[in-house]
């Protein structure tokens, strides 16, 4: 039997922890280090970046992280993975050789590419999300760097299992069970208490990034380095398997993963077992990340202090209504939205305070700039009582737009270029199997009628929520089977919508995942553009599931009468 393989992450996205590649090579040991540096967002950035220097696209960050740690890996037998290549795989490939051969350290660098795809007009980035294939040629060719560019996050965990295990495409269980792991790592902190429903029960001030020990049959325990900060629990890594997931089938390049089949168990102090994960064969499709300018935005926020706040509200939207008229033709898009952030009887000037946001957009940057910066400037002394804006108007922004296309697998070229320089051309993984979605298991039985106590849902149930493109997701679970009894029946769709009344109109669809105590919203459209559009005040949905956590719905009082039991 081949030992296991410990895998950790110390990326979560672009952007992230400088230091916590050293920290998690010196806290403990580790076979694999992996980054995640790329998000739909991340793309568009780096697309922008490549327009000013064809040289660049990919993640600066990561090459400084390497300048201070490349030797530290080697010498303690650490391969590293990571995706930061985005746009130009090849071009940190030579910067990571450069290095090498700068300070003396004597590493083979490889790289993937071919998720490239033509661009089409009017779009910035196209790029296909490949699997983990290509990096565990890579690895099987003895690289000790592999940088990549678009792979689906979890591919940075199958390769690396697939290599060291001896995996073939067919091994559909145990790739389910290593996409399993790297989603629950692909966040970082997310898995040890990182931005946690429950995190006053523990001390997740300066969280340590996760790690993965994965086993021979794809089974796998989350775990993080001893004396590290932060907690690994069922809760954090259930929490971080419903974030940006859709039903039961979770497709991939490399397998489709069955969610409904993940059995999570309390492995010891901060480890958490994931066993149980049934695998099929991939779709025959690859997912295509297209990135576009979509136009040009601006904002504006109002500050209204005091008394009449929603009085004072009307008139300066009234008045720049006005003034936009005067001066042409008004923004093809403009979104008001006021918080009433404003207390009565506040000791604070800024807690008397609400903020009146403002965002325009258009395809022409002179109808979100000038004229809209001059008439908020205008008003500065001819509105409401106490005028002023947060920041001083600006002359507008592109701002970007995300969409999903799909090709035929076969359309794609997977090419690893090995450290010699060989190019392998990773074969495709079928046979491949259309996505359908599964049945929707039955409920369990409901609690008996009793008394009930109207509290905040989060009193006993945890939720993270996220995005993907304009759609976002809601991941709701609770931690016994009595209060599963409760939550299955009454957070339905309809309730949802209750709570969460700014879904009305929009599509949510349900599902449902016993194995997890736990429902997943996949809320269709309610992002607009995506999140480099910025639609939204929240623009990636990350705060929707606490806002749903603080909503009060009536729970029986059996739930609430003593702790939950921890599993």
């Amino acid at each position: 039997m081949t030992r296991p393989l410990r895998v950790g992450n110390a990326s979560g996205f672009y952007g992230d922890r400088f230091d916590a590649v050293r920290d998690m090579l010196t806290d403990g040991p580790l076979d694999v280090l992996t980054g995640d540096y790329l998000a739909e967002l991340t793309m568009l950035i780096l697309g922008r970046s490549r327009l000013k220097d064809p040289k660049r696209g990919y993640a600066a960050t990561f090459l400084r992280q390497l300048e201070e740690n490349l030797g530290l890996a080697h010498e303690r037998g650490v391969k590293i993975v990571a995706n930061a290549g985005g746009l130009n795989p090849a071009g940190l490939a030579d910067a990571v050789r450069e290095l090498a051969d700068r300070t003396g350290v004597p590493v083979r660098v490889a790289h993937v590419e071919g998720d490239g795809r033509p661009v089409p007009e009017g779009c910035l980035t196209a790029n296909a999300y490949l699997g983990g294939a290509g990096i565990a040629a890579c690895l099987r060719a003895g690289a000790d760097v592999v940088v990549t560019g678009r792979v689906t996050d979890a591919a940075l965990v199958t390769g690396p299992a697939a290599a060291h295990f001896g995996w073939g495409p067919d091994a559909h269980d145990a790739l389910a069970g290593a996409v399993v792991a790297g989603h629950v790592l692909e966040c970082g902190t997310q898995a040890t208490g990182g931005n946690y429903a429950f995190f006053r029960e523990h001390d997740v001030r300066r969280p340590g990034f996760p790690l993965a020990e994965i086993h021979e049959d794809g089974s796998s325990v989350i775990t993080k380095h001893d004396g590290t900060g932060g907690v690994v629990d069922v809760g954090t890594v259930t929490a971080q398997l419903l974030y940006e997931t859709g039903g039961a089938r979770y497709a991939g390049p490399d397998v489709t993963a069955r969610l409904d089949t993940v059995r999570l168990t309390r492995d010891g102090p901060d480890r958490v077992r994931i066993g149980g994960v049934r695998g099929e064969a991939p779709p025959p499709t690859l997912k295509v990340g297209l990135n576009r300018l979509g136009g040009w935005r601006n904002e504006v926020v109002f500050v209204l202090t005091g008394l009449d706040i929603e009085a004072k509200a009307r008139l300066v939207r009234e008045q720049f209504t006005d003034a936009l008229g005067r001066g042409g033709p008004a923004p093809a898009d403009v979104r008001w939205e006021l918080a009433r952030t404003d207390r009565a009887d506040a000791g604070t000037e800024e807690t008397a305070s609400a903020l009146l946001r403002l965002v325009v957009r258009d395809p022409d940057p002179d109808a979100v700039g000038r004229a809209v910066s001059g008439a908020a400037v205008e008003l500065a002394l001819g509105s409401y009582p106490g005028f002023h804006v947060t920041a001083p108007p600006g002359k507008g922004a592109p701002y970007g737009v995300f969409e999903a296309a799909h090709v035929p697998v076969a359309e794609v070229e997977h090419i690893a270029v090995l450290p010699d320089g060989t190019r392998e051309a990773i074969p495709s993984a079928g046979p491949y199997r259309d996505l359908e979605e599964v049945a929707e298991p039955a409920l369990p039985d409901p609690l008996p009628a009793g008394s009930t106590r109207t509290v905040p849902l989060g009193h006993v149930a945890g939720a993270r929520s996220g995005d993907k493109g304009g759609d976002a997701n809601v991941g709701v679970w609770v931690r016994t089977d009595e209060a599963w009894r409760w939550l299955a029946h009454e957070l339905t769709v309809a309730r949802f919508g209750e709570l969460l009344p700014e879904t009305a109109g929009l599509v949510v669809v349900r599902h449902v995942l016993p194995g997890l105590r736990a429902l997943n919203f996949v809320v269709h459209g309610l992002l607009g553009e995506g999140v480099a559009a910025q639609a939204r005040f929240d623009p990636q949905a990350k705060a929707l599931g606490e806002w749903l956590r603080s909503r009060h719905v009536p729970v029986p009082v059996q739930l609430l009468d003593r702790p939950e039991v921890h599993a």
